[in-house]
């Protein structure tokens, strides 16, 4: 009587686990992202929380990944991306664009 509700349980909490975001974690370090190539699954949203240990405020931009999110100084936001296709993103800080730059490489 109770099986096939134990049964829609572990499809359900099976489903919920799979749709699970991929995290990864970016720090923004004197002025330059750490680390600067970021290797995440192709095919998977990304929460990618960016981290800013700097005593300025710093932008994200990324034109490929269609993306553009200040990061207040010793702050941290959060930036979903993806489903990312096989390739690679560049990205790079608006007020350091000589020194903080990086890419994600999905894979």
């Amino acid at each position: 009587m109770f099986r096939p509700f134990l049964i829609a349980v572990c499809l359900t909490s099976s489903f919920a686990a799979c749709a699970q975001d991929v995290e990864a974690n970016l720090t923004i370090r004197d002025h330059r992202f750490e680390p600067s190539e970021l290797r995440v699954p192709a095919g998977k949203k990304i929460k990618l929380t960016v981290s800013n240990q700097d005593s300025t405020p710093e932008e994200f931009e990324s034109h490929e990944l269609n993306r553009e999110k200040m990061v207040p100084a010793k702050g941290k936001v959060l930036i979903y991306v993806g489903p990312l296709a096989a390739g690679r993103y560049p990205f790079f800080g608006e007020f350091n664009p000589k020194t903080a730059i990086g890419t994600i490489i999905a894979e």
